[in-house]
């Protein structure tokens, strides 16, 4: 007997092809109230990405796995999941390349300005030389402070040191020896990496421990000409704190993939300033790298409901019930 799957996403078609060899699929608009949750009572498991799934939801189904497309799972209830036995999978090592490309853009562009210039140009405002008004900051051999050396907080680091001869310093909660053999990168406490580094960016999951992780306090610890980079998850920032900084002068400026409230808000302070750089989360967002992670994300699930998944599990811990 087939798997029953439910699809909260679209699919590539030759991922949705290989789902449906194995089982039958249900297609389902997660934006529509309380489809989801329907769908679910009589789904083996689930297939989608960016929708929150509350224990609610999954009251009286027979779910055995979920399966994101992405690699963080802050949208579950993990150990609610975990006390359901419920296997829960994500897609960790298919985008860090390319989201580490986008914060490295979030670099370079936040210290070049490079958005507000392209904008200054085609209003037609480029009729002399570029004075001083519009000069930017170095990149090239400044110190830039990973928070969260993992995956692709060291695919961050490996461009800065090898590409741009930056010097790289990070807070993390154990070592991590090939980094620092590689480029030498140096283990600091997060309050000498706010102090000492001129970009300061943040790859870590949300959590309980780092929601607001970084806030008035932290930076006003910052240097007057640092550069906050955020393309992990909006909450690690508290944003009301950065519109704070950002506007006083606490802080130089900040390249931002991730919001609190996505989409941004229109009227959000953010978009008005010039010395953001605001990106609509994109970190994985090539066609090469999506499509990689939903077949990814279909084989875990296919594997996990077979019960042959020994990779990609966020709750290894339900293997063991």
């Amino acid at each position: 007997m087939k798997h029953r799957i439910v699809a909260y996403k679209t699919l590539p078609a030759d991922v949705a092809a290989l789902l449906r060899e194995r089982a039958d699929v249900v297609d389902v608009d997660a934006s529509e109230p309380g489809a989801l949750a329907a769908a679910l009572r009589d789904a083996d498991g689930a297939i989608g990405a960016s929708v929150t799934i509350t224990p609610a939801m999954l009251e009286g189904s027979r779910v055995k796995a979920l399966s994101t497309i992405s690699v963080g799972f802050d949208a579950f209830d993990v150990a609610d999941l975990t006390r359901r036995a419920i296997v829960l999978t994500h897609t960790p090592d298919v985008l860090t390349e390319s989201t580490a490309d986008t914060v490295f853009a979030l670099i370079l562009a936040s210290a070049r300005r490079v958005v507000e210039l392209a904008e200054w140009v085609k209003a037609g405002h480029w009729t002399a030389s570029l004075g001083p008004a519009g000069y930017g900051v170095e990149v090239q051999g400044k110190t830039l402070g990973i928070v969260g050396l993992g995956r692709i907080g060291g695919a961050v680091g490996r461009r800065a040191a090898l590409g741009f001869n930056m010097r790289v310093q990070y807070t993390n909660r154990s070592p991590n020896p090939d980094a620092e053999r590689q480029y030498g990168a140096r283990r600091v406490d997060l309050d000498e990496l706010l102090a000492t580094s001129d970009f300061v960016c943040l790859q870590v999951p949300l959590t309980v421990e780092t929601r607001h992780l970084i806030g008035a306090a932290e930076l006003r610890k910052m240097k007057k000409s640092a550069i906050l980079i955020n393309a992990s998850r909006g909450a690690t920032v508290d944003e009301a704190a950065l519109i704070d900084a950002l506007a006083d002068g606490t802080i130089h400026g900040a390249g931002l993939d991730v919001f609190e409230t996505e989409p941004l808000p229109a009227d959000s302070p953010l978009l008005a300033m010039k010395n953001v750089v605001a990106l609509p989360h994109i970190g994985s967002a090539t066609h090469e790298t999506r499509h990689a992670m939903a077949r990814c994300a279909a084989e875990n699930l296919l594997a996990a409901l077979d019960g042959t998944l020994t990779r990609n599990i966020v709750n290894p811990e339900v293997l063991k019930q």
